[in-house]
């Protein structure tokens, strides 16, 4: 599909739409009048099905209810955003990609098996991937990525995220891609040098180790800081979220720029130009 011929306006589709982010981005839509929501998709358990998605999230009623199909409703989308479960995308993603419908997904956790299905479905559909959607974020990925290209190998690494207690995942998808980030510009896979919740006799630390911690409690909307640790000196760099509305904000952005460009894997570097 594309975007209706009066380039204004975007139909989307928001997957996830009864959790936090989904809630959000439904409450921020009215910042943004070139999309309109045309389909809200829940879990197909979710007891709020069939209430207005809007009002469901606090908002002025807009008329599309909650459902728990995603394909019936890509006939009419020009995007879907998917704010959803790291089980759920992979159906998503098979459900956009046959109805060539670009598609931003937000959520985190995914599994690692759904890596060979994204990177197809990039040959067919616009694609945009990420693990955290503020602005901020992105270029904090940016510069820790210049860092760890300036900084020589003395300087290790050590990776902080900071979250409410009710996120399931750690490290957070947040914290992985800025190691992602200083694995890539030191040339190594994140894979092998990770390490993740030392305790005990934990030993001495490797060479080009990458350190993760996580701390979860209270309602803490997200932090992130990246140590570069050298002899005589550190470096710190630090991303602290105060409100989750930052995250919609950047998800309806990069959505609005993802639906004019062709089939590929996006990033929300792409959408910033750096």
């Amino acid at each position: 599909m594309s975007v209706e011929q009066d380039g204004q306006s975007i139909r989307l589709v928001l997957v996830g739409a009864s959790g936090r982010m989904g809630g959000q981005i439904l409450r921020l839509l009215h910042e943004m009048p070139r999309y309109r929501l045309v389909g809200a998709v829940a879990s197909a358990h979710n007891a709020a099905l069939g209430q207005d998605a809007a009002r469901h999230a606090g908002a002025a009623q807009c008329g599309v209810s909650l459902s728990s199909a995603l394909a019936p409703l890509l006939g009419e989308a020009d995007l879907v955003i998917d704010f959803s479960s790291g089980t759920a995308v992979g159906a998503h993603l098979a459900a956009c990609v046959a109805a060539r419908v670009p598609l931003l997904i937000g959520t985190t956790g995914l599994p690692q098996e759904l890596q060979a299905p994204l990177a197809a479905a990039a040959a067919r559909i616009a694609l945009l991937v990420a693990a955290n959607t503020s602005l901020g974020v992105c270029v904090l990925e940016e510069l820790v990525r210049r860092a760890a290209a300036a900084l020589p190998a003395q300087f290790e690494v050590e990776i902080l995220d900071v979250h409410h207690r009710h996120k399931v995942d750690a490290p957070s998808g947040t914290a992985l891609a800025l190691g992602e980030a200083v694995a890539a510009a030191r040339g190594q896979r994140l894979a092998e040098h990770a390490r993740s919740g030392r305790h005990g006799a934990a030993g001495p630390r490797s060479p080009g180790e990458i350190g993760f911690a996580a701390l979860r409690g209270g309602d803490a909307v997200g932090e992130h800081e990246v140590r570069f640790l050298g002899p005589g000196e550190a470096l710190s760099l630090t991303h602290r979220a105060t409100d989750r509305a930052i995250f919609a904000r950047g998800a309806l952005q990069a959505g609005s720029w993802l639906v004019s460009q062709p089939p590929g894997r996006y990033s929300m570097r792409d959408v910033l130009s750096i």
